[in-house]
């Protein structure tokens, strides 16, 4: 796959997904629902719309198209995984948190509105998230839709990426003195607090095409790699990159003196780890032949990306 070809299916799936995610964030009320708060409405917007690469639903929509799952289901279900994505985006830029001020180029949302829209916004971002994956829309089958519920709730939740946040958070010295961290407790951090939502958007699409369990690994495997990889590339931004070009502010890491595989390789060996995680995302890759070519444009997407 060429890096056009690449490009014009990642660019299609940002249009798609934000399209369908206005939808999902309208101002009708649903069953069950009294009332939608119009300044809570477009924080929630806010937080969700208006940029941003989809990465997340290109990942659960090309994972399910190589097992055969249909694209409209996927389409949903990545929105519903990008929603949670946005909530956590919302909820690390408080000053309680990361203290953020621009998100892909705007305005944070508690900097657009206040901190207490902003937790709601992320509040219900969150739960909205869950609300939509629930749908029969997504998959005819309710056990699908059930193993999908779970399944995020795991990747995003204790044990997942609010649990690799807390570690952040103690890592920085917040609730004790600050230590330095080994590598192997970076690596775990990061799985958690990035890569546990990568690894589900992944294994989305193969819990949508009903695959069996040897095809979950194997995805699973190409999910864990590509996780790191992000979080790598994005330690690599954040030390080389600028805010103009983020859409955020960079530098924030090196003056906070985070932990990260950055600090402890240097540019380089961070650079030769990712070339490393590359060639394992490709190897967990090989069962599905030509069938997996996006998936392996993705990987290298990641790990080149500036932005």
């Amino acid at each position: 796959m060429t890096s056009t070809d690449f490009a014009k299916r990642l660019t299609a799936v940002a249009s798609d997904s934000e399209m369908l995610l206005a939808q999902l964030l309208d101002g009708a009320v649903l069953p069950g629902e009294t009332a939608r708060p119009r300044r809570l409405l477009e924080a929630m917007r806010a937080g969700a719309l208006g940029g941003g690469k989809r990465l997340r639903p290109f990942l659960v929509i090309e994972s399910a198209a190589m097992f055969g799952a249909p694209r409209g289901g996927a389409l949903l279900a990545g929105c519903a995984l990008e929603l949670l994505h946005c909530y956590s985006l919302v909820h690390d830029d408080l000053p309680a948190m990361d203290n953020d001020d621009l998100r892909r180029g705007k305005p944070t949302v508690h900097k657009a509105f206040d901190e207490a829209t902003a937790i709601l916004a992320g509040d219900a971002l969150l739960t909205l998230a869950f609300d939509i994956m629930a749908r029969e829309a997504v998959h005819a089958d309710a056990q699908v839709r059930i193993t999908l519920v779970q399944t995020l709730a795991r990747a995003s939740g204790l044990g997942g990426m609010a649990g690799g946040q807390m570690l952040d958070l103690a890592a920085e010295g917040r609730f004790a003195a600050k230590r330095a961290l080994t590598e192997q407790e970076i690596v775990t951090l990061q799985a958690m607090k990035t890569g546990a939502l990568i690894r589900f958007a992944c294994d989305a699409g193969a819990i949508l095409g009903q695959a069996d369990a040897p095809a979950r690994a194997s995805i699973a495997r190409y999910g864990a790699a590509i996780g790191q990889a992000f979080q790598i590339a994005d330690d690599l931004l954040d030390l080389e990159g600028d805010s103009a070009t983020l859409g955020k502010a960079a530098g924030k890491d090196a003056a906070a003196g985070k932990a990260t595989l950055v600090s402890i390789h240097g540019a380089a060996g961070a650079r030769a780890k990712l070339d490393q995680l590359i060639a394992e995302a490709d190897a967990a890759l090989a069962p599905f032949g030509n069938k997996a070519d996006t998936l392996r444009a993705t990987a290298r997407f990641i790990a080149e990306r500036r932005s």
